[in-house]
């Protein structure tokens, strides 16, 4: 699921630089590509990777 989200936020990232859109201090294009690579991050080190069922 964590994948998914990085993949959206590098994507949006993405399109605030090559549209070159003027945005506020915390919306920057790598502002989202940073938050992009956090959820990356988590996606591989196992969290959020789906429900776990607890014994």
């Amino acid at each position: 699921m964590l994948g998914i989200v990085a993949a959206v936020l590098f994507f949006v990232a993405f399109l605030i630089n090559a549209a070159d859109l003027s945005t506020n201090h915390a919306f920057t294009s790598t502002n989202v590509m940073l938050l992009g690579l956090t959820a990356l991050a988590l996606h591989v080190a196992g969290i959020g990777t789906g429900w776990a069922r607890r014994r």
